[in-house]
């Protein structure tokens, strides 16, 4: 084959190389999240997804996309951001209204003050306006709460990035932010883990999923040449993934103590 042919089929190919690493850039985040998703929606049960898994990650992909005017990186990477934010925002959705649903105290809980002519409200509001009460912060139960409280982080961080934008350090610290907020989201149940001395309830195929998905991200942070602060923080995720499956192997091989029956949630971050 003349050197031109060969040319002539390598181009597609890397173009479809390519196309492929961005397609599971921006969707490979979410594929965790569908059988959880279908899973709760068939069940009736959100108890094994916890809501703040939704939370850390509102808030890192908000300020990842905030990130991305003061330095403009790979497309799949805000692309995936947003498709994070969709999925996340639908999870809280239905985990919301299955919650409810299960509920018998059916007082409202809000993140704007109730309205007096609330008919599960008897008295009026005490607080004029937010509920910060940290027993009920992110246990709100209608929807539009937790919308409205996305919309005003969003607008409040929006507004103060765009008066620093010109400010490189304020940028760079915003890009450090948003992606070790993610990286750190195997934290808590790796310290779970070690509180109860105990991965019993965990999926094993999960967090492989979990070690695969972010070793794939991190390559391909490194190769695109993505902002130091993904690939920094991608490298830490992957040192947690691995921290978590040691667990595994440590307490499956060498019990610490009897095995108890509490289940940890399975669905715990993103890829």
């Amino acid at each position: 084959m003349e050197p031109g042919g060969l040319e002539w089929l390598l181009g597609p190919m890397q173009q479809l190389v390519s196309w492929g690493a961005a397609g599971a850039m921006v969707f490979g985040g979410v594929v965790p999240y569908i059988p959880q998703y279908r899973d709760i929606r068939r069940t009736q049960n959100a108890e094994g997804f916890s809501t703040y898994v939704c939370l850390v990650l509102l808030v890192a992909n908000i300020l990842r996309i905030l990130f991305w005017f003061g330095r403009h990186f790979e497309s799949p990477l805000l692309w995936q951001s947003i498709i994070m934010i969709i999925t996340m925002l639908l999870m809280l959705k239905l985990c919301t209204e299955v919650r409810v649903s299960n509920e018998l105290n059916v007082k409202r809980r809000s993140f704007a003050a109730a309205d007096s002519k609330d008919e599960e409200i008897k008295a009026p509001p005490k607080r004029s306006y937010l509920d910060f009460d940290l027993n009920y912060f992110w246990h709100w139960s209608k929807f539009t709460d937790y919308l409205q409280c996305v919309l005003t982080f969003t607008g409040v961080t929006g507004y103060i990035t765009y008066l620093w934008l010109d400010s490189s350090l304020f940028v760079e610290t915003l890009g450090f932010l948003a992606v070790f907020t993610e990286a750190m989201l195997g934290v808590p149940q790796l310290y779970r883990n070690h509180q109860n001395r105990s991965t019993e309830g965990m999926s094993i195929k999960m967090v492989l999923m979990w070690t695969s998905g972010d070793t794939f991200k991190t390559v391909y942070f490194i190769l695109n040449q993505a902002p130091f602060q993904f690939s920094i923080c991608g490298l830490l995720q992957v040192f947690v993934d691995i921290a978590i499956l040691l667990q595994v192997y440590l307490y499956s091989h060498y019990p610490q103590k009897p095995v108890s029956h509490t289940a940890h949630p399975a669905s715990t971050k993103a890829l």
